[in-house]
């Protein structure tokens, strides 16, 4: 952005122009976010496409602009931004950063903010630094963060005013930690032969050593272990330094560590140790070489998985096969009883499963919950592995805890693809899991209309029952399934089919208030009036349950208002005991009986007060009134 104010008034007239539109690039600080048109021009300094936007479009100033501002360096950009907001930690870093002392001292007298001295450390801004020191005199603070700038002079200027060579900042780092995540070997000499603490741990109980590692600094690593560094410090998560050289890809560090004496087995807080790192981030460089220095393969972490479990994880096909060349064991299970495969599987690996199918895995291994692999392919959807398992002579039929096949998780999940491919190798369509239910069930509880009509079509049990009694049109019914209901009954599903408690879909339909669907039953001759085994028809669930809307679509067809249960109650008794006064005002105004009697010989109103006495005023105070107006 060059500030030609032509150009940028040209580009606002285009069409679709939006004024509010963000860049998104890696140009700019923290590309993530994205920034707005005013905030790059605080960035660019571009003053007049700033005023424009302002002026033409009354474009927000943010904090991100006047942070931005102290970049462009625009006074006048930043005077105007400084009316509305506040200047805040990041105005000041910016301001180093473009090595600005004015607007540095201005942030110091006018805001009293302080000068970040890491910033004027990685940004070189030696002036800056020196402002800080000439205000606070704080020779220690400045000490600390003096080897970023990597002079050495300024370092025994504080060493020789009395600086403690081991003061620590907010972080609890000490002068040697930035001498050494700066890669300042000099500075990490100097400081060593003043007596610096080696082994001191900063907040998150890393010592410089962690540092030279993580940051591949070969020589300063070896510098530190000269002088007494101890190579298997933990931090604080129990990393120690050739942990992180397996993460960072530290090959060199790792072998100048192994030289050295470090344990290779040595397992963080979490039980990886360096071979599951570096498993876990394909890199087999640093895998080759543990496995060399007699890292364990099969060790386990506190997941129980191995250094394959994680290779596999993460896709890193060469360093699975560096594994199992080496004699990983592939059908170890972690804590959870998956092997490898489970993962390959999982994560869609199609290459890597066969990889370990071609080493011996074991297709039909399960897990904690008798899932397969091929459980597993149907459940990520991931077609090609069930491909891949089923040539290679995977169980299609194999259940797990549960009594479930991959059919039905892919009916549960409505995978039709992946169903398509199981029916194909013989997968058995009315197999049942532990609770009866087929996948046709799971198809119509689960909303798999799809699904649902590709095993209609290879000859699924529409009228099939579950240990409870209940079809798949029970289920239609109970999970608003609408359209599955449409479909299962087009083709042949028993409507009026009732379930061990006598319920037949209409009773679920209206027990859950669902309008749509009893209307679609009855359409197709749902017997409105049938009861259940203790006596009670749709209309009674209607009533218990609140559902105004579908008892008053029971009532247009016919539904018996005054029939009674079992135990002589009408919908109207319902009403009164669950405290349903729509329901009530319905059912009397299409000619409820109000002095019908039940077997103990009360009538509606007897329950409604019986409930004004011991649970429900609030209730009766609208019940009772209402009834009386309809009994004189």
């Amino acid at each position: 952005m060059n500030n030609d104010k032509e150009k940028f008034i040209t580009f606002t007239e285009r069409e679709g122009f939006n004024k509010d539109q963000t860049l998104k690039s890696r140009l700019y600080q923290y590309p993530f976010y994205g920034y707005s048109l005013l905030e790059l021009c605080c960035y660019h300094g571009a003053v007049d496409c700033f005023k424009l936007l302002r002026t033409k479009f009354n474009s927000e100033i943010t904090d991100t602009c006047l942070e931005l501002s102290f970049l462009g360096g625009n006074p006048e950009i930043m005077s105007e931004c400084l009316k509305y907001k506040k200047p805040n930690c990041k105005c000041m870093r910016n301001a180093i950063i473009s090595h600005n002392i004015d607007f540095v001292t201005f942030l110091m007298n006018e805001y009293n903010m302080k000068i970040d001295l890491e910033y004027c450390g990685k940004y070189k801004n030696l002036e800056s630094f020196l402002v800080y020191f000439d205000q606070t005199n704080d020779i220690n603070k400045c000490f600390v963060y003096s080897p970023i700038l990597n002079i050495s002079s300024l370092l025994e200027y504080f060493l020789s005013h009395g600086a403690n060579i081991n003061r620590k900042d907010n972080f609890r780092r000490t002068a040697l930690h930035y001498a050494v995540e700066y890669k300042s070997k000099e500075t990490a000499e100097l400081l060593i032969s003043h007596g610096a603490n080696i082994n001191e741990k900063d907040n998150n109980g890393k010592t410089a050593l962690h540092y030279a590692v993580e940051y591949k600094s070969k020589e300063t690593a070896e510098l530190l272990i000269s002088h007494g560094a101890n190579i298997n410090e933990k931090d604080e998560d129990g990393r120690t330094s050739l942990y992180n050289a397996a993460k960072y890809n530290g090959k060199e560090t790792a072998e100048l560590l192994i030289s050295h004496g470090a344990n290779i087995n040595e397992k963080n807080k979490y039980g990886k140790t360096a071979l599951h790192i570096a498993a876990e981030n394909n890199i087999k460089e640093t895998a080759e070489l543990l496995i060399s220095h007699g890292a364990n393969i099969n060790e386990k972490d506190n997941n129980g998985k191995t250094a394959l479990h994680y290779a596999v994880e993460y896709k890193s096909k060469e360093t699975a096969e560096l594994l199992i060349s080496h004699g990983a064991n592939i059908n170890e299970k972690d804590n959870n009883g998956k092997t490898a495969l489970h993962y390959a599987v999982e994560y869609k690996s199609k290459e890597t499963a066969e990889l370990l199918i071609s080493h011996g895995a074991n297709i039909n291994e399960k897990d904690e919950d008798g899932c397969t692999p091929l459980h597993i392919a149907a459940i990520e959807n991931s077609k090609e592995t069930a491909e891949v398992l089923i040539s290679h002579g995977a169980n299609i039929n194999e259940k797990n805890k549960y009594g479930k096949t991959a059919l039905h998780i892919a009916a549960e999940n409505n995978i039709k693809e992946t169903a398509e491919l199981l029916i194909s190798h013989g997968a058995n369509i009315n197999e049942k899991d532990e609770d009866g239910r087929t996948s046709l069930y799971n198809a119509a509880k689960y909303n798999g209309k799809e699904t649902a009509e590709l095993l209609i079509s290879h000859g699924a049990n529409i009228n099939e029952k579950d240990n409870n009694g209940k079809t798949a049109l029970h289920y239609a019914a109970w999970y608003h399934r609408k359209e599955i209901a449409e479909v299962l009954i087009s083709h042949g599903a028993n409507i009026n089919e009732k379930n061990k408690y006598g319920k037949t879909a209409l009773h679920i339909a209206a027990e859950n208030n669902i309008k749509e669907t009893a209307e679609l039953l009855i359409s197709h001759g749902a017997n409105i009036n049938e009861k259940d085994e203790d006596g009670r028809t749709s209309l009674y669930n209607a009533a218990k349950y609140n559902g105004k809307e579908t008892a008053e679509v029971l009532i247009s067809h016919g539904a018996n208002i005054n029939e009674k249960d079992n135990n002589g109650k009408t919908a109207l008794h319902y009403a009164a005991w669950y405290h349903r006064k729509e329901i009530a005002e319905v059912l009397i105004s299409h000619g409820a009986n109000i002095n019908e009697k039940d077997n103990n010989g009360k009538t509606a109103l007897h329950i409604a007060k019986s409930y004004k006495i011991k649970k429900q005023p609030n209730f009766l105070f609208h019940m009772v009134p209402f009834v009386n107006d309809f009994t004189g």
